[in-house]
Parts: structure tokens; C-alpha cells; sequence
């Protein structure tokens, strides 16, 4: 720690850093911070950075609670290329000491600290987020941030794209310049959707850096006068916004588990039973990977009518098959496509590979590979193939996900019991709120009807 904490004060004073920003999230992804001056380096890094735990958000606390302290991570330090002098540090909130078993980022440390030691193994992630840029109207609405933006099917459309140009070009350059690898930049399904989209690395890397994007693209949002929106389904009659993440399991000497070049698909047997773990815990997986009520509307079943990315609504795997939830892009991984943009990230790891594990663990046959497209095949055949549909809603995923052993472990334990417990509650209580909500539909629906 000594070496790291030295390596980083050298590194802020040659980068001009005035001020870290001491972030951590609560169960929702949502980044919580405090702005440390660089004069004040050596406390922040002796002691953490104190916040009233319950104040920041669903962290397992309650105002008679101790304060949470907020650990740098030396290893997270990230320039802000947009805000010159200020630098994010991700942290590990402890309490009393101790790292606090409620915070997702100590949950996923504590996952792959015992992956390495157990097992001598290195989880790697990569995210493709997709979000909206979105304007407000003059009637309070949201449409997309470009008028122009009305293509039937605007994936990909190069003048969408140009007409983003300023918008894109500066994230492309960011991303460059934290060295995170950008090598792509486009316009996805829906009109005013975009991607950007960076290398792969070790999954609590991956998750700080997602957390970092979300951030960073809604203030350049905002500078330009723009909303951004991570949101699963922000507009009923557009795409939504995917979180798919890219899975991969290697030797801390850097052999591919997953990899076999003789296979049809590129995949090891190590690899077709973490795809088996995976299904066998997708509906439960659901609870956290679709941790909101507006993720169940962005899931669907049917042909789509524009571009060529969907949601997915079945847990099955194939190979270069965009229909699937567990895609097989090339040897050696598997994209997870039913995470969405509202998913804590380092919540997301956890259950994925605790699916996978299990998976591995337990020989968990995948079944037979989707080579169809599952929108449009009929409900009984998918059903007479025994592939299961993902839950509907919110709190039929949390019935699922608190019924699951191996996700449950995976989480861990707090001072109250078990985390996927509090997590439960939590999202029940979301959904409750939802619910007991009279929209304008049933309005419209109901109002005279009888």
C-alpha cells in the first residue's frame, strides 16, 4: 500500500490534480462522492472519506448508524479529461473498520479476491452501454436530443452519427486519453441512441470504469445542453438501453479457460458449462441484472421493427445469434445480453460469475446451441424446447433471485442477515411504489369502461 500510495501522489502532483473525487455506489449503481483537496491527501488516504451512510443512499444503514468511511482503491485513480485538476478514486466503504458488506464494490472484491486465491483464476469483463441523449420539450416531454434523429431504422446511419459528431469525437478522445482503448463509436437502434466502446479487463476494473462512463456522459450531457439517459426504456416506442456484458475466465498466467479451436462455436467444456451455469440461474439473475421496473419494458417478445439489436426475452445461448441472451461472438467468451443500463455493475459481475461457476462446478449442461431467431418462433415451440422466458416484472425476478441458493451465497452476508434479503426488500419496495401508482393508461383504459 506504501508503493501505491506514493505512486499515486506523484502521479496527481504531475497531473495537476486540485481535487479527488472519493466515490463509491450504493445498491442502485448510484455514484455518491466527496471533493478531497490535494492538501488533504495523506488524511484521505489514512483514514477514507466519512459520509452518514444512510444519507448517501440504500447502503444497509440507518441514521444511528456509524459513519461510512470511503477507501481509496490507488489502483482506480482516473482523470476527469473533461474537468481539468480533478481525479475520481473508487473506494471500499468500511465501517468500524472493516469493509462494510453491503457496498457492491466490497461485494465483488470480496468475489474475486476468493477467485484467485481458490481457484487461481482471473474473471475479465467488457461493457457495451447504450444510452439516449434525450432534450426536454416545452411541454415538459422528452424526445430525442437531434430533431433530425426520425429514421424507421437509424442503427448505424452515418448522418445520425455526423450530426452527434461533437458529442461522440469528445467521448472517443476521453476514452482515449484514460488509455481505456476506444475502438468503436456509433448510433445504435433507437433514434437518439449511442455506443461507445473500450477493451475488456479484470471484472472490478470494468465496473469502476462503467460506473466512471455513466458519469461522464451525463455531464457532458449537460454542459451541452442535452439529457442523458442510461434508462432501460425511456421512451415507450424506442429501443431500450442494453448493459451487455462480455465474459471471460483465464489463469493468472494468462491461459483462456473458455477457448477451443477445434469446437464449432470456439468454446472449451470449461466454457459450455459456465454458458450451462448461466442458464440454469438466468431467471433468478434477472433480480439483478434487470434491477428495476422499467427493465421488464424493455424486454419483449415479438419481431422488431427497426435496426438490428434487441432485448432479449429468452434464457438461451447461440452463437452469432443477436436474439439470444447468451451470445457466442467468437471462441473464448460470452456476451451476456439481458443486463440493462439501470444494473449496478459490480452487482452484475457477482451474479454472472456465480451462475458460471456453479456452472463449472456442477458440469451444467447448456443444452442444444439457438441457431433461430427466438423473436419470431412461435411460443410452443420455444416451449416444447424447453426454453424459459425471462420474468415479467420486477418482483416475480426478486421471487426468483431470493429463492436461489448459489446467488445468495454469492452476495454474501451483512450484519442483518443476507444481502440478497435487504436487497429484496428494497426493490419490493420499489415495485410497491410502482404499482400502488394510477398511470395514464389505465386511465384512459378503465375510466369509463363499465
Amino acid at each position: 500500500m506504501g508503493d501505491a500510495r506514493n505512486e499515486l501522489r506523484e502521479r496527481a502532483e504531475a497531473d495537476g490534480i486540485e481535487f479527488f473525487l472519493a466515490m463509491f455506489v450504493d445498491l442502485h449503481g448510484k455514484p455518491c462522492a466527496k471533493a478531497v483537496p490535494s492538501s488533504s491527501f495523506d488524511l484521505l488516504m489514512d483514514g477514507g472519506a466519512g459520509f452518514a451512510g444512510f444519507a448517501a443512499g440504500d447502503l444497509g444503514q440507518s441514521p444511528a448508524d456509524p459513519d461510512v468511511l470511503a477507501v481509496p482503491d490507488p489502483a482506480s485513480y482516473t482523470k476527469l479529461p473533461w474537468k481539468p485538476g480533478v481525479a475520481v478514486l473508487h473506494c471500499d466503504p468500511h465501517v468500524d473498520g472493516r469493509p462494510w458488506p453491503y457496498a457492491p464494490r466490497v461485494i465483488l472484491r470480496r468475489q474475486l479476491d476468493e477467485l484467485a486465491e481458490k481457484r487461481g483464476w482471473v474473471f475479465n469483463t467488457g461493457t457495451e452501454l447504450e444510452y439516449s441523449l434525450l432534450r426536454r420539450r416545452a411541454d415538459g416531454g422528452l424526445e430525442p436530443a437531434d430533431p433530425h434523429d426520425t429514421a424507421d431504422k437509424p442503427c448505424y446511419e452515418v448522418k445520425g452519427l455526423t450530426r452527434m459528431w461533437d458529442h461522440l469525437s469528445t467521448v472517443s478522445r476521453h476514452l482515449n486519453t484514460l488509455e481505456w482503448g476506444n475502438y468503436a463509436n456509433d448510433h445504435e437502434d433507437g433514434n437518439g441512441q449511442f455506443e461507445n466502446n473500450w477493451h475488456y479487463a479484470d471484472a472490478l476494473t470494468t465496473a469502476d470504469r462503467a460506473i466512471f462512463f455513466r458519469y461522464m456522459i451525463h455531464m457532458l450531457a449537460y454542459d451541452a445542453g442535452m439529457v442523458a439517459t442510461f434508462m432501460p426504456k425511456p421512451l415507450s416506442h424506442l429501443t431500450g438501453n442494453g448493459m451487455h456484458i462480455h465474459q471471460s475466465l483465464w489463469t493468472q498466467d494468462g491461459q483462456a479457460l473458455f477457448a477451443d479451436d477445434t469446437d464449432p462455436l470456439g468454446m472449451s467444456r470449461t466454457g459450455y458449462h459456465y454458458l450451462g451455469g448461466l442458464i440454469e440461474h438466468g431467471r433468478a439473475s434477472a433480480g439483478i441484472i434487470c434491477p428495476t421496473v422499467n427493465s421488464y419494458k424493455r424486454i419483449g417478445v415479438g419481431a422488431p421493427t427497426s435496426g438490428s439489436t434487441w432485448a432479449p426475452a429468452y434464457v438461451a445461448y447461440g452463437g452469432n445469434n443477436r436474439s439470444v441472451m447468451l451470445r457466442v461472438p467468437e471462441g473464448g467468451r460470452v456476451e451476456h445480453r439481458g443486463v440493462d443500463g439501470s444494473a449496478n455493475p459490480y452487482l452484475a459481475a457477482t451474479v454472472l460469475l456465480a451462475a458460471g461457476l456453479d456452472g463449472i462446478d456442477r458440469e451444467i449442461d447448456p443444452g442444444a446451441c439457438t441457431d433461430d431467431n427466438l423473436f419470431t418462433l412461435g411460443a410452443d415451440e420455444v416451449r416444447a424446447r424447453g426454453i424459459k422466458h425471462l420474468p415479467r416484472t420486477l418482483d416475480r425476478a426478486v421471487e426468483e433471485l431470493v429463492g436461489d441458493d448459489v446467488l445468495r451465497a454469492a452476495l454474501g452476508k451483512t450484519s442483518g442477515g443476507d444481502f440478497v434479503d435487504y436487497f429484496a426488500a428494497v426493490k419490493q419496495q420499489e415495485f410497491d411504489e410502482y404499482h400502488a401508482s394510477v398511470s395514464d393508461w389505465e386511465v384512459r383504459r378503465y375510466l369509463t369502461q363499465a
